[in-house]
């Protein structure tokens, strides 16, 4: 019988350092979406304040472990219970979750992203659902030089390609 290994969505690929940037996978051990019911949402917001420490932020925001991700929908790095309040699935295995930071940074997504994220505009905790080449992606700030980059596990190989390349291009102008 064959026995079956979990691994995560970049495993073996990362981490990469080129120049001053570094790309490394970021363990999400649970990742859980949340959409609230029609009129639910000030209630699913209390409640994750209870359960994780933060409510709902904004859109285009994150707030401790909850992340905006697009129309009435949040993702949750935590599990949590909302009965009766909101559509919640698990999500653990479905994404990847990358960081990468460092000097250049953001010139290294510049290359790849439609979104102005220079540090004037786009601020800590902010957060873009964009695209990096083809691929849809969530990206968010979490410090001066350094930003989470959420994609679908099953495009984990093409995110860390792209960016390695992106890192690599930047690296040789010197």
């Amino acid at each position: 019988m064959a026995r079956l290994i979990a691994k995560p969505p970049c495993a073996e690929l990362l981490p990469v350092t080129v120049g001053a940037v570094t790309l490394a996978e970021v363990a999400m051990t649970q990742l859980t979406s949340v959409a609230p019911f029609a009129g639910k949402a000030k209630a699913v917001g209390a409640a994750l304040k209870v359960q994780t420490g933060a409510g709902l932020p904004a859109a285009n925001r994150r707030s401790g472990p909850v992340t905006w991700c697009g129309h009435g929908q949040w993702m949750v790095a935590a599990e949590v219970k909302l009965d009766g309040l909101a559509a919640v699935t698990d999500q653990s295995d479905a994404w990847a979750v990358v960081a990468i930071n460092g000097d250049g940074v953001v010139d290294v997504l510049a290359r790849l992203c439609p979104v102005d994220l220079r540090t004037t505009v786009f601020k800590t905790n902010h957060v873009a659902r964009t695209m990096i080449g083809h691929m849809t992606v969530t990206i968010i700030r979490t410090g001066p030089n350094a930003f989470e980059i959420m994609g679908m596990r099953s495009m984990a190989g093409t995110l860390v390609h792209e960016l390695s390349q992106a890192m690599q291009g930047l690296a040789a102008r010197g």
